[in-house]
Parts: structure tokens; C-alpha cells; sequence
């Protein structure tokens, strides 16, 4: 398939804002965002604004940020809350032409003060308290000349009413398909964070992508729980209702808050990750509790769980949980359904077949980086290998970072005629195989596979086999030692009382280790109460962390054989 850009996305303006213009002239009336402001006898009080009030919304930030000396190309830092300040905020930066930066708070400060270094952003658009630090912290940002407020721009329009208007009367600045639209920091759950950077027709291509590969229409009502898909639903027609939950602590939502919001508003779609949707999952079923107004759940930031799988349909009625496969580079890549997915396979994840428009390809693993296009050659079917993909929706480079794009992308071949190259390959960094039908199966993080002498282990394929020990749902396979005599080692979340409880529960695990083949070299087992995840999905298992972890503490080695 050609990795060309959509025609969609050929325009002589690619800017993405335009889409909230268009839907504010379609729909003007209807609610674009819903933000909780409180509680009633009736329920959920919400701050409604419709996209006509939305799109002048943008315009008045539009204006605030060009008084502040903001203009096209100003890469600007974004430090607001999810909701009006995020959507309003992004919108009208891209309306001037400006680029936001937007970098997860939730890695920790100091990774979060070197991607703002690296980022070099002009201008901070942020709540007071980080305006307050990107002053304490001037090293990270000494770049920054111009900090603006995010403060509502409807109270600024009461006070200057001429300039919205003014405002009001201005499109967007013109932008090609291939024009810098964004940057995006990748959450560094696997690594050090990378901001991505994110082209107009990208963007424009990933709306299309999503809208076709869900059907999802105008008029449709989304509660988002990662906030920054919150600013597709402008471009795709959909009212966006503002989730009671904090984003740096998205474990702790409270999943009566959520299922009151979406019986309320009758919300027809939602996305969030496993462990979250796991949650509200486990709420409605003890409390016999049905969504049916939701005709999808998106899924994403780690592998489902069978049992969330197994149970959806009981909640969501004739809804169905969805999960695209992805990354911060490319998003979609592919995706699969309650009604496809293989709850008894132990090879790994399927994750469904590649969406329109994107190849997919199984390589020969290799560490460190490969500039040969010969090197993206396919591996037959069945064979796990390395993950690369092209197509209109995956990046093409990080931000001021060549090592990494050497690391990660693969040139394309060059495509006669005329002597050009191609769009270039993106290193997925997870392992899998595509199987005899083209669907596309997950095996696990490439870094995180495990050699040892009898062959190489990959994380899904071995922990399915676990988890279906109703104390393991959540495990994860570890290597002790270095490449390639690592020695294989299973970590259980669950909470041990004594040594004695420990060997038995191993006895158990090492039971259902000899029940497949590729799980016999797993003789040793560790406990722990609680595993260091990700922030931004609260999903992905820091393996590598608990490997390290593993070669200090005590394991209980078991084999019922001997």
C-alpha cells in the first residue's frame, strides 16, 4: 500500500483548526463541551458551550495569544487543565499558526524540565502555579519569552468586546499538509520521552482514520479519559463531556462518577485504558449496571484483559470494547473488537488487521539502529519479529533528536520514478508476528523480551499463560541477568503473608508453566504488592524496573517435577 497523504489532506489550507469552523457552521447549536461544575438534585451540573460558542471561545484565546506576541511557528508550551483551557488553548495556537508543545506532567519533574529544555518552546500558555515554574526553573526555560494566563477568554471578551470581534472575522493562518502542526511528548513509559513531531495532514489523516475505522459520526457524545483525545472530537463532531478524574492519578478515579456522567449524558463513546475500563468494568457488574447508550470503548496503553473482554457485552449491551493498536508515532495502526478477539489463545495478542492505508511489516529483531532499507525485508507468517509500519498517520521524526530517529525509523526505498524515497519505516519497539489471515498479533516490548539458553521468551505469550491464576491477573516475565543467559522469572502483584504461602502459590504457577511449552524454562517466581506503571494509562508494567528489582530481592523457585 502507498504511504502517500489521503487527498483529504492535499488542501491549499491543511490547517487542522479549520475542522472547528466547519463544525461550528454545521451544528452551531449542539454542545461541543460539557465541563462538571458541580452537583444538583438532578445529577451532574455541567458548564455547557456549544461549537458556535466554542469556535468563538477559540477566537478570543486566538486574539489573547497574538496580543502576547504569539505567531506562526512559535512552538508554545501548553501547562493548563483538560477541558475548555486544553481544547480552547490548542485550537487557537493552531489557528495562528503557532505549535503546541505538550509533554505529560505526570513523568516527574525532572524528565518533565528536560523535555521543556530540549522542546525550546517561545511561550508558556498555563494555570498560575506553572507559570510559577517555568519562572523558578529558568534553566529549563530560558528559551521562553512571552507567558500568557490561562484564563477564561470569555471574561476577556465582557471586558474587550472588540477584540473578539475583530478576531472573529480572521481564518487560519495558512498551513501546508507537510507544516510542523504540533509537538508530542511520548508518555516515556519505556524510556526516556520523545517529543514527536506532528504534521497538519497527520492530524487530518488520524481524523479520517478514526472516524472511518469506528463509524463514528457527528452528533455523537464522547467522555475521553486520557484528556488529550479530547481534541480530536472538535475536528470529528462530537460533544465532549469532561470526565471526573485527575489525570496524574487516573487509578483513582472513581467509577461511580464515570457511569453516573455517561447514564446521564448519554454518552455514546468513550476511550481509556484497560486498567481504568477494568474498574468501571468491575462496578457495573457487581452492581448489575448496563451502558447501552455506549456504542463503543477504545482500549488502549496495554494489553486488555481476557476477563475485561470476556464480560464487556454485559455492560455495554450491543456496544463493543474496541482496541487500536498504536503509539504516540503512529496511531491507528490496527485494531480488533469484542467480537473478534481469541480469549484462549496464549500466543500473544491479537490486535486485529492493519486499518486502511498503513503497511505493516515483521523484520528480523535487531538492537540498535538500521539505516539499510533492505533491513524492512518480511519475515514469513507466524514468525515473531520486530513491528515497523508506515503510512499517512505515523511520524516521521522526533524533535531535535537524530539518534533516536536513527534508532526508530528505517529509510524507505527509493520509488521510481524520479529517483525518490518513500515515506519512512517506524520501529513499533514491540515484537509479534502476523498470522496466515494478515491480522496482526502482539508478542510484547522488544527490550523487554527475554534470552535465555533454550530461546528467546516474549512477555504476552507467557503471561497469558499465568494470568489465568486468579491471583495473577496481573504478572509480568522478567530476565535476570544479562543477554543471552538471562534467566526467565515470573513477578506476581498480589500480597504474600509468609514464605510458606509464597512456595505454595509458586507450586501453582509452575503447574501451569508445564501445561505449554513455551513456558517450561519458568521455575522462578517473586511477589509484589504493588507494580511501578505508567502514569498516563496507569497500564503499561515497568518490566525492566521490576527485572532489576527481581536480581535483589527473594524468589521461590518451584518445580512439581523433581
Amino acid at each position: 500500500m502507498s504511504a502517500a497523504l489521503p487527498d483529504s489532506v492535499l488542501l491549499p489550507n491543511a490547517n487542522i483548526a479549520r475542522h472547528l469552523g466547519r463544525m461550528a457552521a454545521a451544528q452551531p447549536e449542539r454542545a461541543a463541551l460539557k465541563i462538571p461544575r458541580g452537583r444538583s438534585r438532578d445529577g451532574i451540573d455541567y458548564l455547557s458551550l456549544s461549537f458556535a460558542e466554542l469556535d468563538t471561545e477559540v477566537a478570543g484565546w486566538c486574539a489573547r495569544l497574538r496580543e502576547a506576541g504569539i505567531g506562526r511557528g512559535d512552538r508554545t508550551l501548553i501547562m493548563v487543565r483538560q477541558g475548555l483551557p486544553l481544547i480552547a488553548a490548542v485550537f487557537a495556537l493552531f489557528r495562528i499558526g503557532a505549535v503546541p508543545v505538550v509533554i505529560d506532567p505526570g513523568m516527574g519533574l525532572r524528565a518533565f524540565l528536560a523535555c521543556v529544555a530540549r522542546s525550546r518552546p517561545r511561550a508558556v500558555v498555563g494555570i498560575p502555579s506553572a507559570l510559577i515554574v517555568s519562572r523558578l526553573f529558568r534553566g529549563a526555560f530560558r528559551s521562553v519569552g512571552s507567558r500568557v494566563m490561562a484564563a477564561s477568554s470569555l471574561t476577556a471578551r465582557v471586558r474587550r468586546p472588540e477584540l473578539s470581534q475583530a478576531e472573529a472575522g480572521r481564518g487560519e493562518a495558512q498551513a501546508a499538509a507537510t507544516d510542523l502542526a504540533a509537538v508530542l511528548f511520548t508518555s516515556g513509559s519505556t524510556g526516556a520521552a520523545k517529543g514527536v513531531r506532528y504534521e497538519h495532514g497527520m492530524f487530518d489523516a488520524q481524523v479520517e482514520l478514526i472516524r472511518t475505522t469506528y463509524g463514528i459520526e457527528p452528533g455523537e457524545i464522547d467522555l475521553p479519559m486520557l484528556p488529550v483525545f479530547a481534541l480530536f472530537n472538535p475536528a470529528l463532531g462530537m460533544t465532549t463531556i469532561v470526565p471526573e478524574i485527575d489525570p496524574s492519578h487516573p487509578a483513582e478515579v472513581d467509577p461511580v462518577r464515570i457511569v453516573q456522567a455517561i447514564q446521564q449524558e448519554k454518552v455514546t463513546n468513550s476511550f481509556g485504558s484497560p486498567t481504568l475500563w477494568q474498574k468501571i468494568g468491575d462496578h457495573c457488574l457487581r452492581h448489575q449496571i448496563a451502558l447501552p447508550t455506549l456504542r463503543r470503548v477504545l482500549c488502549a496503553g496495554a494489553a486488555v484483559p481476557a476477563g475485561l473482554w470476556r464480560h464487556s457485552h454485559q455492560f455495554l449491551g450491543r456496544g463493543k470494547l474496541h482496541s487500536p493498536y498504536g503509539a504516540t508515532e503512529a496511531l491507528p495502526v490496527a485494531s480488533i473488537d469484542s467480537g473478534e478477539i481469541d480469549l484462549e489463545s496464549v500466543q500473544g495478542a491479537c490486535v486485529g488487521r492493519p486499518v486502511r492505508g498503513i503497511d505493516v511489516r515483521i523484520i528480523p529483531v535487531v538492537d540498535g539502529p538500521s539505516s539499510d532499507p533492505a533491513a524492512a525485508r518480511s519475515l514469513p507468517p507466524g514468525k515473531i519479529g520486530e513491528i515497523i509500519v508506515r503510512g499517512p498517520v505515523v511520524t516521521q521524526s522526533y524533535d531535535a533528536l537524530p539518534d533516536a530517529d536513527a534508532a526508530a525509523k528505517i529509510p524507505a526505498e527509493i520509488n521510481a520514478p524520479g529517483g525518490r524515497r518513500g515515506a519512512a519505516w517506524h520501529r513499533m519497539g514491540d515484537c509479534g508476528y502476523l498470522d496466515a489471515e494478515g491480522r496482526l498479533w502482539f508478542c510484547g516490548r522488544k527490550a523487554e523480551r527475554v534470552e535465555c539458553g533454550g530461546g528467546t521468551l516474549h512477555t504476552e505469550p507467557c503471561e497469558q499463560v499465568f494470568r489465568r491464576h486468579p491471583r495473577a491477573a496481573r504478572c509480568a516475565l522478567v530476565g535476570i541477568g544479562p543477554r543471552p543467559e538471562q534467566r526467565p522469572a515470573l513477578v506476581v502483584e498480589t500480597s504474600i503473608r509468609n514464605s510458606s504461602e509464597a512456595r505454595a502459590l509458586a507450586r501453582e504457577l509452575r503447574t501451569l508453566a508445564l501445561e505449554h511449552p513455551h513456558t517450561t524454562a519458568i521455575k522462578l517466581f517473586y511477589f509484589r504488592a504493588r507494580f511501578p506503571v505508567d502514569v498516563r494509562h496507569n497500564a503499561k508494567i515497568h518490566r525492566l524496573a521490576l527485572a532489576r528489582w527481581a536480581a535483589r530481592a527473594t524468589g521461590f523457585e518451584s518445580d512439581p517435577k523433581r
